[in-house]
């Protein structure tokens, strides 16, 4: 390459540079608008008592295994 060629590459490379950074700027440039996070309230450890009515001793347990009739296959499926 000759002294030419690589001050023409030096200048092409600066000048697209430029340019780049502008339209960059223009696209990409800070709004002047401001952006607002919602407020939230903070969790508290405090939990209020479940109602009586359905949270009781007698109330029924829905985790409990329930069985229907006797099975002779001891594999389910």
């Amino acid at each position: 390459m000759k002294q030419k060629d690589i001050a023409l590459i030096i200048m092409v490379v600066f000048v697209s540079g430029i340019i780049a950074f502008v339209v960059s700027s223009m696209l990409f440039g800070a709004s002047s608008d401001s952006q607002k996070a919602e407020v939230v309230q903070p969790i508290s450890a405090n939990f209020e008592k479940p109602d009586s009515t359905y949270f009781n001793s007698s109330s029924i347990n829905p985790t409990k295994t329930i069985t229907i009739g006797t099975n002779s296959n001891p594999t389910p499926f």
